[in-house]
């Protein structure tokens, strides 16, 4: 599903209102029936709503919203802002609508304003401004959204929260912005819904379809995309009836030292929970009988020093490597993992202490093979791009790095992003909260290496990997919760995932 800045959006709806072919104002209210659906089947008509409603034609949609509402039986109070007696056609049209209804309480705002009572059983629709918002809300319209924040109603936003920018919010008021309960997106979600520091403004969001072309949508083309489970579904190959575990790679995992055998158990147990025909595990010597007894299915290769990683290993016989997971940060490391990242010549996935080590050496980023992958967590991004100011900046650097390293970036989190080299950015929609556990790194780290050593496309194998993740997580979470999982137990949920993916 593309993601869409402000200004494109606005050209699908001219293109739909073109093509289809249908009014502007038609189009206004099939969204706004959309609309009122979505209220309705949340909220009784025993509950008052108020609407504040802008000179533009998200004022528009709420004033549609408002009417319907009314014409449902609800109590409805409106407020129409129109202090530049400047409003739009469609906002007009659903001015005189309303207007007309006795039922509605409706006042037009041209100058003062007396704040309505909003108490704690009220629902108030936010359709001041909408997507196509470029600066900060000050003057009155701050002081709007300011009263409202303030109150104990339950806000829903129509389309996006008034005050907050589709995309970059750096430089924004926080203050001057809606903080919405509920976000009902029109057909697209928002880039700015993504990002964590806007989780309290946007609240709970869902999407709802408005029919906008489907023929503009797939024309017009977009950096951003969220993930699809059958667009996952279709990058996965199925396997021959006369395949054998050669068919399937042979994937070399470097992790571990004394005292963090667990990550190198955990990622190895996802890799082979994830297809890989052979796993090798290099570790130090002290870890040999866990990892033998934990993971019997993989083979162990022991390194020089008994307690990490200080000599690198001929990878000539590997399909893909996977580095860093406990690794630890021992200076002897380092230059082994440099070492390593210059003899090797096949794709990587770069996880934890490895992606550490590089961010003490940035330019060994250069020699990081062809078709590798990174999998930092913000902290991690930041040792090698420097600090970010929020999450916008971080994806914008994170998008340098990709292009400037030719490597794939899977920057974890909510929306865990997966960056290709050409700055194409797929968000991913599977995971939960309750993933926010030690070792939930190392099994992705596990998953995507034993897809690289399938033979799967870096971009694809960050796709499929980071997906595959997520859903196992959700499906944990719905036997154990959030608060009691771990990281074993997505290990736990591959198989029901890969079944449910095929």
């Amino acid at each position: 599903m593309k993601i869409f800045p402000g200004s494109s959006i606005r050209k699908l709806d001219a293109y739909t209102i073109e093509h289809e072919p249908i009014a502007s104002i038609d189009l206004m209210e099939r969204a706004a029936r959309t609309l009122t659906t979505a209220i309705t089947e949340r909220w009784s008509d025993q509950i008052p709503v108020t609407v504040f409603a802008g000179p533009g034609n998200n004022g528009g949609d709420a004033l549609a919203v408002a009417r319907m509402l009314s014409e449902k039986g609800y109590k409805v109070e409106v407020y129409l802002f129109n202090t530049q007696g400047k409003i739009s056609p469609d906002c007009q049209t659903n001015k005189e609508l309303v207007g007309m209804m006795n039922e509605v309480s409706f006042t037009e705002v041209t100058s003062q304003f007396t704040p309505p009572l909003l108490t704690e059983k009220h629902v108030v629709v936010d359709g001041l401004f909408g997507s196509g918002l470029n600066k900060p809300l000050s003057g009155g319209f701050a002081a709007v959204v300011k009263y409202i924040n303030a109150s104990p109603a339950t806000i829903v936003a129509i389309d996006m929260p008034s005050g907050l920018m589709s995309e970059e919010n750096t430089f924004n008021i926080r203050a001057n912005i809606i903080r919405a309960d509920y976000t009902f997106s029109l057909q697209f979600p928002k880039l700015a819904f993504l990002f964590s520091e806007n989780e309290e403004l946007v609240g709970e969001w869902s999407l709802l379809n408005i029919g906008i072309s489907n023929e503009a949508i797939v024309q017009t083309e977009s950096d951003y995309s969220l993930l699809e489970e059958e667009e996952i579904k279709e990058l996965i190959k199925p396997r021959k009836k006369f395949a054998h575990k050669g068919n399937f790679g042979h994937a070399l995992l470097i992790a571990g030292s004394y005292g963090m055998a667990g990550a190198s158990i955990l990622a190895s147990r996802a890799c082979l929970r994830s297809g890989a025909g052979l796993l090798t595990v290099h570790a130090p010597t002290r870890n040999n009988d866990i990892l033998q007894t934990t993971v019997p299915e993989a083979i162990l290769e022991t390194n020089g020093s008994e307690d990490y990683f200080d000599v690198p290993t001929d990878t000539d016989n590997y399909q893909a490597v996977g580095i860093g997971p406990g690794l630890g940060k021992h200076s002897e490391t380092r230059a082994a993992l440099l070492e390593q990242l210059t003899s090797c010549q096949i794709p990587m996935v770069i996880d934890a202490d490895a992606l550490n080590l590089l961010a003490e050496d940035r330019y060994a980023l250069s020699t990081i093979p062809k078709g590798s992958i990174l999998t930092p967590h913000p902290k991690e991004l930041e040792r090698l791009v420097g600090k970010c100011q929020d999450s916008y900046e971080r994806l914008r650097k994170a998008c340098e790095l990709a292009q400037t390293a030719k490597v794939h970036i899977v920057l974890k989190g909510a929306y865990s992003t997966i960056i290709t080299p050409q700055g194409k950015c797929y968000f991913n929609p599977t995971g939960n909260p309750g993933m926010a556990t030690a070792g939930s790194g190392d099994v992705l780290t596990g998953i995507i290496l034993a897809l690289l050593a399938q033979g799967y496309a870096a971009e694809d194998a960050a796709k499929i990997g980071t997906y595959a993740h997520g859903m196992a997580g959700d499906f944990a979470k719905e036997k154990y919760g959030m608060t009691a999982l771990t990281a074993g137990d997505i290990i736990e949920f591959l198989p029901t995932t890969w079944k449910k993916l095929k």
